[in-house]
């Protein structure tokens, strides 16, 4: 392979359910999404670009040296607003961006770089994400944890909060314990994408750069899930273990990077 080369993007929105505001959150000094570009950038990305709906995240942010691109405030997730920041930026089909969240300062750079490492190491997908083996029967049975199924060529094929895949004759004597050797695997929500799918995601009915709908109203789909409806690969990077940054749900980014 070549010289791995790929840019991160930021989506930096002002609302937020549980903490609004929480991009501008102050750790030590500094705001909380300032904390993550810096995180980003010393994954080796070429670019960092901040992704913004608020001119107050904007001047923050510029304020501090990074760069900036302001979209729109219509958008459901951060998936459509990197669409309209690709296009913004008016970046090549063929380059990679990694979606790094504003709320996770403590995000390890080394997974930043292996998703992108692994899109880069795949021609035929268009997305990658990161997973790692689940150990415990706990995990597997919980339904707040994203379980994915991939084949044998490292392709996730299935993301569900279901327990998959289930192994009938084992649970059906136990459910106390996983079967030696089980292939159960649980999802990281880290995104690596070719520009080329997100600019296919953005003409889509479920990802017009606005409010997304379903024929059932607002839509906020996973990434994860709109790769099946396009047809498009999505790369699976397993790693050994859970990373190093706490990024999974119900976790207060703020509280412990105070510390």
């Amino acid at each position: 392979m070549k010289t791995l080369t790929f840019k991160v993007i930021i989506p930096a929105r002002m609302r937020s359910t549980r903490l609004p505001g929480k991009m501008l959150a102050d750790i030590a000094g500094k705001p909380m999404v300032a904390w993550v570009a810096e995180r980003a950038a010393d994954s080796g990305a070429e670019d960092v670009i901040i992704a913004t709906d608020h001119a107050d995240i904007a001047d923050a942010m510029a304020a501090l040296d990074w760069r900036v691109c302001t979209t729109s405030t219509a958008h459901a997730t951060g998936t459509d607003r990197l669409a309209e920041a690709v296009d913004l930026l008016e970046l090549a089909d063929s380059e990679i961006v990694v979606n790094v969240q504003g709320d996770e300062p403590l995000i390890d750079p080394r997974l930043v770089r292996e998703v992108a490492r692994e899109l880069a190491l795949r021609p035929k997908a268009s997305i990658a994400t990161a997973v790692h083996p689940i150990s415990s029967a706990k995990a597997f049975f919980d339904p707040n944890v994203v379980k994915v199924v991939h084949d044998t060529d490292g392709y996730a094929t299935y993301f569900s909060r279901a327990p998959i895949p289930y192994a009938r004759d084992a649970f059906a004597l136990s459910r106390k314990r996983l079967p030696a050797d089980f292939p159960a695997f649980r999802h990281i929500g880290i995104y690596a994408y070719r520009v080329s799918y997100l600019r296919k995601y953005a003409s889509a009915p479920w990802g017009t750069g606005t409010a997304s709908r379903s024929p059932s109203g607002p839509s906020r789909s996973s990434p994860a899930s709109t790769r099946a409806r396009t047809s498009s690969a999505c790369a699976s990077c397993s790693l050994p273990g859970p990373p190093s940054t706490p990024g999974f749900p119900g976790f207060d980014p703020v509280r412990p990077a105070r510390r």
